[in-house]
Order: C-alpha cells, then sequence, then structure tokens
C-alpha cells in the first residue's frame, strides 16, 4: 500500500517539486494551496488528490511537507485553527522546505515534539530551473531518526540533501547560502557593468574568465542575460530582499558582521524603486547602468 503524503504550498518551487515527489517515490499525494485554483491545476496534471485546508490534507499522512512564503505562512499552515499539525497523529513527520526562520523552525520543532510528531526544518537552493528539473539541494536541521525517515523522499527533487546540525541548522545554512550569493552576483554586475564601459566583448571575456579563478554558478548561467539586460526570469528580488532581512536580523542576534550583504540588500532595495520587484536577482547589474 502506497505511504500517504501531504504536501501545502504550490507556488513555483512547491509545485514542480510535489511532481516529482509523486512521479518518483509512488506516495499516495494530497495537495493544499490557499488559492485552490492552484490545486486544481496541479491534480490536473498528476496523480493526487486536494483538500480544502492544510488540517485536511494532513489528515492520515504520515509525512507532510511544505513550501510557503515567510515565518507567518507557516505558523498559519501549521499551527493555525485549520492548521496541519490538527490533523496530523503522532509518530507523523513534518518536512518544511520554506525559507524562514531559525526561530520559526525551533519553535515549530518544540510544538510538534509536544504532539508527538517529528520535524524538519529543509530550506532549498537551486532556484525555479532547480525544482522543475529535480536538483535542488536541500539543508536540513532537526532529529537524526527523523531526517533519516525524510531524506529518500526528499530526493525525488534533490541532488544533494544532508543533516546540518539541531532544528533551526538548515536554516541557518540557508542563510550562509544567500549570503554567498549576494556578495557573488553584485561582483558578476560590477565585472559586466566595468568591461561594457571599456569596451570589451563581454561574452568573449566571460568565456575566458570563467574557466578561471571568476568562475562561478552565477557567472555560467546569468552573465549573457545580464549583459542583454534581461531579468525576467528566476529567482525575484522581493524573495531576494526577505530572504537577507532573515540573514541580517539573526546577524544582529549572534553578533556576525556581515557588512557586504547588509549594502547588497540596500542595493536591492534600489532595484526595486526601479520597478523590479519580480526581477531576477542577476539586476543588480540594472541600477549601475540607469
Amino acid at each position: 500500500m502506497a505511504q500517504k503524503a501531504a504536501w501545502i504550498g504550490l507556488g513555483v518551487m512547491g509545485f514542480p517539486m510535489a511532481g516529482h515527489l509523486v512521479a518518483k517515490s509512488g506516495v499516495e499525494l494530497t495537495v493544499y494551496n490557499r488559492t485552490a485554483a492552484k490545486s486544481a491545476a496541479w491534480t490536473g496534471k498528476r496523480k493526487g488528490s486536494a483538500a480544502p485546508t492544510p488540517k485536511a490534507a494532513a489528515a492520515g499522512a504520515s509525512i507532510v511537507f511544505s513550501c510557503v512564503g515567510n515565518d507567518d505562512d507557516l505558523r498559519q499552515v501549521t499551527m493555525g485553527e485549520q492548521g496541519a499539525f490538527h490533523g496530523m497523529a503522532a509518530g507523523s513527520l513534518f518536512v518544511d522546505h520554506t525559507t524562514a526562520s531559525a526561530d520559526v523552525a525551533r519553535e515549530l520543532h518544540a510544538e510538534a515534539k509536544k504532539r508527538g510528531i517529528g520535524f524538519v526544518d529543509a530550506p532549498v537552493s537551486g532556484g525555479q530551473a532547480g525544482a522543475e528539473n529535480g536538483v535542488l539541494t536541500v539543508m536540513c536541521g532537526g532529529e537524526a531518526s527523523d531526517f533519516e525517515r525524510a531524506e529518500p523522499l526528499i530526493m525525488s527533487y534533490a541532488r544533494m540533501c544532508k543533516l546540518l546540525g539541531a532544528p533551526g541548522s538548515g536554516q541557518l545554512a540557508k542563510m550562509c547560502n544567500q549570503i554567498a550569493i549576494a556578495g557573488l552576483v553584485e561582483g558578476l554586475a560590477e565585472c559586466i557593468h566595468f568591461g561594457k564601459k571599456a569596451g570589451l566583448n563581454m561574452e568573449q571575456v566571460v568565456e575566458v574568465i570563467s574557466k578561471g579563478a571568476a568562475g562561478s554558478w552565477q557567472m555560467e548561467n546569468r552573465y549573457k542575460t545580464m549583459i542583454a539586460d534581461k531579468f525576467d526570469f528566476g529567482f525575484a528580488v522581493d524573495w531576494m530582499r526577505k530572504d537577507l532581512g532573515i540573514c541580517l536580523s539573526e546577524a544582529r542576534r549572534n553578533g556576525a558582521h556581515l557588512p557586504v550583504t547588509a549594502l547588497v540588500d540596500q542595493f536591492y532595495s534600489e532595484v526595486q524603486k526601479l520597478g523590479g520587484n519580480r526581477w531576477d536577482t542577476s539586476s543588480l547589474i540594472a541600477r549601475l547602468e540607469k
């Protein structure tokens, strides 16, 4: 008999992730999305059923996944009046793929534990393309026994999945990921901007320097669209600012110094003022060339 599972949140990430889960793991999946039309669109493409609330979706499931917007959304779909925790039985497991704070991960882990439910915070990296192609990187926090139950199913949409420590550690690792990306994208933006001003053929320049120490995923995947001023795809500036806000808040708490991250966050606010809220994060170059 197929394992019963639930998926809460069918946005640009959750929609394809849930699809890979059904296709590759064989679970019997019930989905929930705040906008019911998204659930209907998903069940129209994939094998599974839709539920009207997170609680109803989670009823009878041995494992429940979520991928929603922020801390408040996450609290709502877990502990709200119709939250998943109210429908989950003792011994079941909740896996959260939202990029949220470490605080909410610890809070929900503690609440789940009181109810006899396992909880793993498991934010992802790889963007919409990674979700669609099933090659995400998943950073996990929680108890080893819970992670071991979750990992085989997570691997249906991931190429890397690792337990990095106690509850909240997955979220802290995702903050490291976003901190590393922030300065790198700004460096790439300045590189291309400078080269264009210097009269260089930047496609040729990047073809050369990408094979040396300057090479990165961002350079490999974004240089052509940055040169062409095309940003209508990928990971949105609004989402990045949300993530960097979480990083800066945690840094104030733990005493870490993040001068470049704070600066790049302000640069992204300038991109928002240019109307680039939904532009890809590589749009940092737009503020240099305005």
